[in-house]
């Protein structure tokens, strides 16, 4: 997967985190209890059957981050037009873990596997301590009318909090196109402008700052990037994304000022960047207003 837009910054701190030690600490910790609607394990359970699609899955017409784009300023890729194939954008999602096997939410919430940790943005120099994630598995559904199981990294503040949002989101069929940590290799690949993973503990400073953005303290979350573009003066990220500035045509997997997302987050006390004015970043959930 080539760089998205929760990482499109990251290169400016990839020469720092990469000079610092790559030791682990110690992720031995007590497993924090979520209110999810049925316990299950650490790792995604085994699963013998999904549950019946609601649609068929789309033909896969795009591959995602397989067309580098000229770099333009910033170092963000060139603005180009949106390709005919992701004006309605519905890829079906690729399956990291076993899906659910009765098609209802499960979640977890745990210290942060050591393994999990390694291929995370991590490193010592970053403004959270390992310790201080939890690792979530949660399931959402997907443009493909299937149920998935995600991950994702949060700080240990928020994880109750975000587990019972997307615990609503798959309660309301929100389409989700794929839920995973962030790998390193993204922070520095060349963009590709059509990336729409939802994700939320990326270590990396806010876009055009020196400054760590909430991502880096797991704070914030980003929702379908690509269906809800950050957008500043003529920039747009990501970088394929324009058709979704139309917030008037409608699509699935759309954030929309007062709709059931963001009063989700709105009830566990995290903002919308949709709100804000300059940026406009519609793909990003806050608990810190930045």
């Amino acid at each position: 997967m080539r760089r998205t837009a929760t990482a499109a910054c990251g290169a400016a701190m990839a020469l720092t985190l990469a000079a610092c030690s790559s030791e682990v600490p110690s992720t031995a910790q007590p497993a924090v209890t979520t209110p999810s609607s049925t316990a299950v394990a650490k790792r995604p359970p085994s699963v013998t059957s999904a549950p019946p699609a609601t649609s068929s899955a789309p033909a896969v017409t795009w591959q995602v981050g397989a067309h580098p784009l000229p770099l333009g300023p910033g170092g963000f890729g060139e603005i180009e037009p949106t390709p005919p194939e992701l004006v309605n954008r519905a890829l079906p999602t690729k399956d990291l873990f076993p899906p659910p096997v009765d098609g209802r939410y499960h979640a977890t919430a745990t210290a942060v596997p050591a393994d999990v940790l390694a291929r995370s943005t991590w490193q010592p120099a970053c403004p959270v301590a390992a310790g201080d994630l939890r690792y979530l598995t949660m399931s959402f559904w997907g443009f493909d009318g299937r149920a998935h199981t995600g991950e994702m990294l949060v700080n240990a503040k928020g994880a109750a909090g975000i587990t019972k949002v997307f615990g609503q989101l798959f309660a309301a069929h929100f389409p989700l196109e794929e839920m995973r940590v962030t790998s390193p290799a993204e922070l520095t690949a060349p963009p590709t402008g059509d990336g729409n993973s939802t994700s939320a503990f990326v270590c990396r400073p806010a876009r055009g700052q020196t400054s760590w953005s909430a991502h880096a303290y797991g704070l914030a979350v980003d929702v379908n990037p690509f269906c809800n573009p950050y957008t500043q003066g003529a920039l747009v990220l990501p970088e394929l994304a324009s058709a979704y500035l139309d917030r008037a045509n409608r699509r699935p997997g759309m954030v929309l000022a007062g709709d059931a997302t963001v009063r989700a987050f709105a009830a566990i006390g995290w903002s919308w960047g949709g709100a804000w004015t300059s940026p406009t970043d519609r793909m990003h959930f806050t608990a810190t207003g930045h």
